[in-house]
């Protein structure tokens, strides 16, 4: 099916060919995302064999390199949006594409370069933000290890949304579980002293995930060059060229995504952070709470970028019900998952819990108890965290952005921080106020974002190509 259909088409043939485009593009994109999140897993289990310091000392830097991260990425992510409204708008539009992917690698270089300087001194920042000097130390030594994966990292992701625009993500998951592999054997080696190498210890993590994710990136670049339908863009045909009004654009689209992403990450940061003054427990139980709806989160995440494509596409070829079809597709197949993951949680916890703890160890039961109330208020936070993460999608294909930033900064840091500050701590409803104010500030911009789509006919912003 092409990126719109005409109006001679049967409704029922118009839904069923939109739910088919967006599962097909969605499920390698979730699948990716998951071999993403399985490199991250494979660094905490590969440092949990040094030894707790090492492990604790990992999880400090590997927790600022994300927080900085994050950041560069909602920039880089402007570039989905962008090129599937160029490619809507002409279909067989190469020069447009090459330049916007142009303009994503020099992002790419632009903000790294900052980042960098300031993963060499984590250990300096660590030390301001009152972190223990000898753990302070070993993170500082492996951030600047681990530093040097961001720009291949952001290189990786502009590929992989390149050929996500055209429809054909499935590269880009063949070349992430390579990349897992790759980090594996990287951590072996370099971690240990395997394979004639010396034992680096936790800067041999840093020295894996740099190889993997430059591995991502010349897998990617392999690919742009070799595949058929991506070698006629010659992305890298006159790549010295600048093109500062498109660079600008990015920045203009990228800045919003980036402050949203930054104020769900930095109060997941703060949850954690409360829960440790709560207790040991209480943070045990949360982690492995956390870390499930993580996992389930990966499914929205994937339909929150076919989303950004498919609303994009349609938007870019002038078509109102194609947008409305692709957005709620989407965020009904969203809905769906999640609230079906949700019934899970509260019906099977145990067996969600035991891939993380020892259910019949009777040393555990304190952080069982409190982890299975924490999945009761996942079971909610599921649904309210997939349909945002889906509606943001939505919007951004519009590329509506500058609002729903607003709208992230009200629910997280307006509602839900207070909110489960005051119920934690004032109310004496401990970790599980933490968990209802989550939930309730996921709750209010999954509405606002909502209401802000059903509004999207006066509010989708004009078409812009800068040149």
């Amino acid at each position: 099916m092409t990126a719109i259909e005409s109006g001679v088409r049967a409704p029922g043939f118009l839904w069923r060919s939109e739910i088919k485009a967006t599962v097909v593009l969605a499920l390698p994109m979730v699948l990716t995302n998951l071999g993403q999140t399985a490199m991250t897993a494979t660094d905490v289990m590969m440092m949990g064999r040094l030894g707790p310091d090492a492990l604790a000392a990992g999880a400090l830097g590997a927790n600022l390199y994300f927080m900085l991260m994050i950041f560069g990425l909602g920039l880089i992510l402007a570039t989905s949006p962008m090129m599937a409204t160029e490619l809507g708008r002409k279909p067989y539009s190469v020069r447009d594409i090459r330049r916007t992917v142009r303009q994503g690698l020099w992002l790419s270089v632009f903000i790294a370069i900052p980042i960098w300087l300031l993963l060499w001194n984590g250990e300096a920042i660590l030390l301001v933000m009152g972190q223990e000097p000898a753990l302070a130390s070993q993170a500082g030594i492996y951030l600047r290890t681990l530093q040097w994966a961001v720009l291949p990292f952001y290189g990786y992701i502009v590929l992989r949304t390149f050929i996500s625009t055209l429809e054909r993500p499935g590269w880009a998951l063949v070349i992430v579980f390579l990349g897992v592999a790759l980090n594996a054997l990287g951590n072996w080696v370099f971690m240990f002293g395997n394979l004639g190498m010396p034992a680096y210890g936790i800067a041999g993590s840093g020295m894996a995930t740099t190889f993997s994710s430059t591995f991502l990136f010349v897998g990617m670049v392999a690919v742009v060059l070799l595949e058929p339908k991506f070698r006629r863009y010659r992305l890298f045909g006159r790549f010295w060229r600048s093109d500062w009004p498109r660079f600008a654009g990015l920045m203009r689209l990228g800045l919003p995504i980036a402050g949203i992403l930054a104020f769900e990450v930095t109060i997941f940061n703060i949850s954690a952070l409360l829960m440790g003054l709560i207790g040991p427990d209480s943070l045990a139980a949360h982690a492995i709470a956390i870390q499930i709806a993580s996992i389930t989160f990966m499914v929205p995440l994937g339909l929150n970028q076919a989303v950004t494509v498919r609303v994009g596409l349609a938007h870019g070829a002038g078509d109102p019900q194609g947008v409305s079809r692709a957005g709620w597709t989407a965020y009904v197949i969203g809905i769906g998952f999640m609230a079906l993951m949700g019934l899970m949680m509260i019906a099977a916890p145990h067996l969600l819990l035991r891939a993380f703890i020892d259910v019949h160890d009777p040393a555990n039961a304190p952080v069982i108890s409190l982890a299975v109330t924490f999945l009761a208020f996942a079971a909610l936070f599921q649904i309210f965290d997939g349909a945002q993460a889906v509606s943001s999608g939505m919007l951004r294909g519009l590329h509506d952005t500058r609002v729903p930033m607003i709208y992230a900064a009200i629910g997280y840091w307006g509602v839900g921080l207070p909110l489960g500050v005051l119920l934690a701590f004032h109310f004496g409803f401990a970790g599980a106020g933490i968990w209802a104010g989550l939930s309730a500030g996921l709750a209010v911009v999954a509405l606002l974002l909502l209401l802000r789509w059903l509004r999207r006919d006066r509010l989708a912003p004009p078409l812009s190509f800068d040149h």
